[in-house]
């Protein structure tokens, strides 16, 4: 987001830090995004630069007063008194303080680590298992189809928010599976104030590793690391490290390849 839309969410994000964390909450903001997305009358009349704040605000009112908790309405109040660059940037803006809303929940409950690592497994297992990446990723499946079968997985083995944000991640809002899978564990990493790492390396790392290897990223980045390690065949010796847009590659196979650039140039 850019500009006023970067704003406007700053604001919301504050209205969200401030309400009780509440287990429908998550759930209330991701269907709003989805009404939004879906109206195209709505999004325009909740966005237009040209009308007044309170003409917005008083339609959120009139619309939604009664039908969603208040502190839904309140955040979705605070969101539209605010300007976005696009009527998109608002629904974006929502299911981002719906996934915010979902691991604040958690967090409350001491459960923020549990959900975190079982997003991470998740992720793993969808991604090592084609039939069933292709499956959730198919738009000619209904989407409730879809949920029942990652909610059958998921039944009796992960906690109730996790299972909210997979459900979530089939729904998808346009992107895929693994692309709102990943953006979920950042913002559970965010609530702790932490970056995600993403290892690879051709054998799995013992605890005492991970502990110096996170222990040793942390003090380069200056902030708390997490780790989410990938036993990936394809790396030949030595560790490759993936945060945000930085990668560092310790890896054999990497060593090799800038020497043989070397010996071409």
């Amino acid at each position: 987001m850019r500009g006023a839309s970067h704003e406007s969410l700053a604001r919301a994000e504050e209205a969200l830090a401030s309400a009780r964390p509440a287990e429908a909450l998550g759930s209330e903001l991701f269907s709003l995004a989805k009404l939004v997305d879906g109206s195209g009358a709505l999004r325009r009349a909740l966005t237009d630069p040209a009308r007044p704040s309170a003409a917005k605000t008083g339609l959120v009112q009139q619309l939604f007063g009664g039908k969603v908790s208040a502190q839904a309405l309140e955040i979705l109040t605070v969101a539209v008194s605010g300007r976005w660059v696009s009527g998109r940037d608002l629904g974006d803006a929502l299911d981002q303080l719906s996934v915010e809303a979902e691991v604040a929940y958690a967090d409350t409950r001491g459960a923020l680590d549990e959900v975190e690592d079982e997003l991470f497994r998740l992720d793993r297992v969808v991604a090592g298992e084609r039939a069933l990446a292709e499956k959730l990723g198919d738009r000619r499946i209904p989407v409730a189809q879809r949920q029942e079968l990652l909610g059958g997985l998921l039944q009796g083995k992960a906690d109730a928010t996790t299972v909210r944000l997979a459900e979530r991640a089939v729904d998808g809002r346009g992107r895929g599976f693994a692309a709102s899978m990943r953006s979920y564990q950042v913002a559970a990493a965010a609530r702790r104030n932490a970056s995600i790492a993403t290892v690879r390396v051709a054998t799995d790392l013992t605890e005492a590793e991970r502990t110096r290897l996170a222990a040793a990223l942390t003090r380069q980045y200056g902030r708390q690391i997490q780790l989410n390690v990938i036993v990936d065949p394809h790396v030949v010796g030595g560790v490759r490290v993936d945060i945000g847009d930085e990668v560092i590659d310790g890896t054999i196979a990497a060593r090799l390849d800038d020497a043989q650039r070397r010996i071409a140039g």
